[in-house]
């Protein structure tokens, strides 16, 4: 089993930069997460250096500039949030997950679809 890091979700700003292109330079990164969050230069740089710790991403030096990669995949990221999420809320079950967003928000017809399709697969796969 994995590891899983606790990033939390300033932090999970600079990893989706990294997901979506990789490596990036300091600059790069600032660019991407600093405007659209309202931070300063400072503040992802202490970002990238709390994800540094954590080992959530790593940094080198290649021909002179300083390039970040991530160490997480999205995916075991999304899987350890998402169980968080299960675990915390609803005693780690998927069904009054559902349920809850089916009552509190009016799936769409499309939505619908989906979950029996989803079911459906499901069902295939035990049998």
């Amino acid at each position: 089993m994995k590891k899983v890091i606790s990033i939390s979700a300033a932090e999970s700003q600079i990893m989706q930069a990294l997901w979506r292109k990789s490596p990036l330079t300091p600059e790069e990164i600032i660019a991407m997460a600093g405007p659209p969050n309202g931070w300063a230069d400072g503040t992802v740089r202490t970002l990238i250096t709390r994800l540094l710790r954590k080992k959530a991403l790593v940094g080198t030096r290649e021909d002179g500039v300083y390039l970040y990669r991530p160490l997480i995949a999205r995916a075991d990221y999304i899987q350890a949030e998402s169980q968080s999420l299960l675990d915390r809320l609803f005693q780690g079950q998927v069904a009054p997950l559902v349920a809850h967003f089916a009552e509190a928000r009016a799936l769409t017809a499309k939505d619908i679809q989906k979950l029996k399709r989803l079911i459906a697969e499901l069902e295939n796969d035990h049998d």
